[in-house]
C-alpha cells in the first residue's frame, strides 16, 4: 500500500468526530478571517470621528464669524436728571450762577405757595440781556396760566412755533399756552391794572394777562426765588 499521509502530532491522539446523518460537519474558523473586519471597523470609527469633529469645528467657526461680523452698537449713556428744587421761604435757592450758561437756557423748579401749601410748577429762564450775576439777567414764572389750570410750555424750537401755533414771527424761544394757543414774549412787558408791568407780553392769543411772575434775587453765587405774584 502506498504510504498514507500522517496526521500532525497534535491530532494523532484526537478522537475523530463521528458523522451523524443530517448534521453537517462544523467548518473550522479561519485564522485570518477577523483581520479584515477589524481593519474595516477601525476605518469606519476613524471616519466617523473625523466627520463629527469637522462638524463641530465648522459650527464653532460659523458662530465666531457671526459674532465678529455683528456690529457693536454703543448705547449712549443718559445723563441723570437733576432733582427739581422746591423754593420755600426758608430755602429759596433754585440754582447757582453759571448753571444757565447761555441765553435762553432754562431750569424747572417748584415754588411753594405759603398761603395754600401748593407746589407751583415754575421755570427759570436766562435772558439775553443783563448779567448772569444780577437778577435782571433772569425771568422766573409760574408754568400755569394765571386764570385757569392749563399748563404752560417753554418752546425753543422756532419751527414748532410756526407749525403748531402759526406764529411765524418768532426769533427766539417763547412761552405758550397749548389750551388757548396764546404766545407770550419773554422780552416784552405788558401793563397790568394799577400801572404795574409784567414780563411776558401776549403777542398772539386770547389770554387775559402774562404768566404770574416770581421775583428773583441773586445773592453771591445763589439764585433765589423769593416771592410770587
Amino acid at each position: 500500500m502506498p504510504d498514507q499521509p500522517q496526521p500532525p502530532v497534535n491530532d494523532r491522539f484526537k478522537a475523530e468526530m463521528p458523522e451523524i446523518p443530517g448534521v453537517a460537519r462544523p467548518v473550522p474558523p479561519s485564522a485570518g478571517a477577523g483581520g479584515p473586519l477589524l481593519v474595516i471597523g477601525g476605518l469606519v470609527a476613524v471616519l466617523a470621528a473625523v466627520l463629527v469633529g469637522g462638524r463641530l469645528l465648522s459650527r464653532a467657526h460659523r458662530a465666531e464669524t457671526a459674532s465678529s461680523a455683528t456690529p457693536q452698537i454703543d448705547v449712549p449713556q443718559t445723563q441723570p436728571e437733576l432733582p427739581v428744587p422746591v423754593a420755600t421761604e426758608g430755602a429759596p435757592t433754585i440754582a447757582q450762577v453759571g448753571d444757565l450758561a447761555k441765553p435762553w437756557d432754562s431750569r424747572p423748579f417748584n415754588y411753594r405757595n405759603a398761603a395754600t401749601g401748593e407746589n407751583v410748577p415754575a421755570l427759570l429762564v436766562r435772558l439775553p440781556v443783563g448779567s448772569p450775576a444780577q437778577s435782571s439777567g433772569y425771568w422766573a414764572l409760574a408754568m400755569k396760566e394765571a386764570y385757569g389750570n392749563c399748563g404752560l410750555e417753554y418752546v425753543e424750537n422756532l419751527e414748532k412755533l410756526r407749525s403748531d401755533y402759526g406764529f411765524g414771527e418768532a426769533k427766539h424761544p417763547m412761552i405758550v399756552n397749548p389750551c388757548s394757543r396764546t404766545v407770550y414774549d419773554p422780552t416784552k412787558y405788558a401793563s397790568l391794572p394799577g400801572g404795574a408791568l409784567a414780563r411776558g407780553a401776549i403777542v398772539q392769543g386770547s389770554d387775559l394777562r402774562p404768566p404770574l411772575g416770581i421775583e428773583i434775587t441773586v445773592r453771591g453765587k445763589k439764585i433765589l426765588a423769593t416771592r410770587m405774584e
